[in-house]
Formats: C-alpha cells, structure tokens, sequence
C-alpha cells in the first residue's frame, strides 16, 4: 500500500536566502500540526519553465514566486486569476490535481488586509491616495486601492514614463504627478503609500518631503526592514496613523497556506514575532 505523499511547497527566486517565507509558513505548519514542508529554492530564469513543470512531480503543491520571476511565470500557467491578469504578475501558484498550474496574485489583498489590521479606522473612499513608485508592487497597491473604492490615485515615480504607463493602464482614476513635486501630492491624500525601495536597509534615502502630510492620514510603507522606516517615523511624529509592511507579507501568504494545505491561517501577532526572529 503506497503511502500518501507529504505535501512540498516553496518559494523561487533569484536570490532567494533573504526571504522570510520559509519562517512564516514553517510556523504556520507546526502550529496546525501539518505534515508538510515549505523550502527556499534559488532557480534562474533559465531554469523557470523546467522548475515548474518539475516541481509537482516531486511531490510539491505549489510555490510562492519573487522577484525576478513574477511576470514570467504568467507564461507557464494554464489559468490566471482576474487579479493577477490585472497586475500582470503572479507571486502564488497552485500546482492542481488535474495537472494544471494555477497563477494568483495575492499581493493587492495582502496590503488591504494589513491596512485593515494596521489601521482599523480607515475609510479608502474618503479621499485619494498617494502611491509613491510605479514597480511591480505599485500595480498590485493601485489595483487592490481602486477595487476598495479608492476615488482617485495620485502616482509619482523617478521616471515618468512608468507612471505614465499604469495610467494608460488602469485609467481616469490615476493623476500622474512630476517626481519632483511628489511632496505637494501628500496634502490631498487621505492614504499615502511609499511602494519603491527607498528606505530600506542598505539602500537610498527616502527624500521626499513631507511637510504635506496631514494629522489622521493613513501613511503605510512597504519596506520592512528596518520594520520603522525613516518615513513612518516622520509620519508618526506629524500624527499620521502609520502602518508597517510586514503585515503584507504576512497576509498575502495566508490565501496561498490555504489552497495548498486546506487551512485557513491566522495572521496574529505571535507570527509578527516568530518572523521577526527569523
């Protein structure tokens, strides 16, 4: 009689050892006494279509994907979600009994349930919101902000044209802003949103002035390491209402938890702990 298989999930990417998924979904498995495990595994783009055609043999079902290879994966898969056409990117696959791959994008959800733990008062259709980068994580912050009622995106980016580009995308709800007057947008904003890199460790300075910034507004980063940017410490001193971004990834991964191993996780602070001590 053959045994039944121990289910494998992971996450790809290129590099991948800093990644604190392996801590977070390790956790999760032992505490709902799941025999399964979750593995980082270090893959090229090379190396992609051969990974994911592979990996279900192996008795894996299914993976998280990080950069560099959110937009390519899209080209491996049998179905694509709605969202994740939308933001042109995928970070979740589910590898189906059928044989089929399945591309999710669950990063949108993620930031909107951390705003929602973060800052239990706020109300996205108050005013806009002002989303600094226009990357891969920016397309999934507009698309999540628009589909929660968001009346208008104010977007600025280092080089314009990629600004320019979601606008064209996402429409008449996205005001392109000059990065240079990045500042000034912050006034009109009920939500702002930092989605580059700046201000992470071993990274540039957030340099955007924030004298803009009004006392109540949501402000959320979603850097987190260090896990109180520079930025939300500003915010915080001007009595904004600041959100960090471990959050996000704590509750993109539980949608995914759940269709890989049939438990929906709880996202509470003891994981907030057990991943920061990863």
């Amino acid at each position: 009689m053959s045994e039944t298989r121990i289910p494998l999930a992971g996450v790809i990417g290129a590099p991948i050892a800093h990644s604190r998924s392996p801590a977070l979904h390790g956790y999760w498995l032992k505490k709902y006494g799941i025999a399964g495990q979750y593995i980082p595994m270090h893959i090229e783009r090379a190396d992609l279509g051969e990974a994911i055609q592979t990996l279900p043999k192996l008795g894996f079902v299914g993976i998280n994907v990080t950069i560099p290879h959110k937009e390519a994966v899209l080209e491996f898969a049998d179905l694509v979600t709605d969202r994740a056409s939308l933001i042109g990117a995928a970070n979740t696959l589910i590898f189906r009994k059928d044989g089929k791959v399945h591309a999710d994008n669950t990063d949108g959800y993620g930031f909107i349930e951390n705003l929602k733990q973060g800052a239990p008062t706020w109300q996205p259709k108050l005013g806009p919101a002002a989303v600094i980068g226009a990357g891969g994580a920016a397309r999934a912050v507009i698309a999540s902000l628009l589909e929660v009622g968001v009346p208008e995106i104010l977007l600025a980016n280092r080089t314009k044209n990629r600004s320019e580009a979601l606008r064209s995308e996402f429409g008449q709800k996205v005001t392109v802003v000059d990065w240079v007057q990045a500042g000034n947008m912050l006034e009109d904003a009920a939500t702002v949103v930092n989605t580059t890199s700046l201000g992470m460790t071993g990274g540039s300075e957030f340099r955007i002035p924030l004298d803009g910034l009004r006392k109540g507004t949501v402000v959320t980063d979603l850097v987190y390491t260090p896990l109180r940017t520079k930025f939300l410490d500003d915010a915080d001193l001007m009595g904004c209402h600041t959100v960090d971004g471990l959050g996000m990834l704590l509750h993109q991964a539980a949608p995914a938890f759940e269709r890989w191993f049939g438990v929906r996780p709880e996202v509470d602070d003891e994981l907030r702990r057990a991943v920061l001590e990863a």
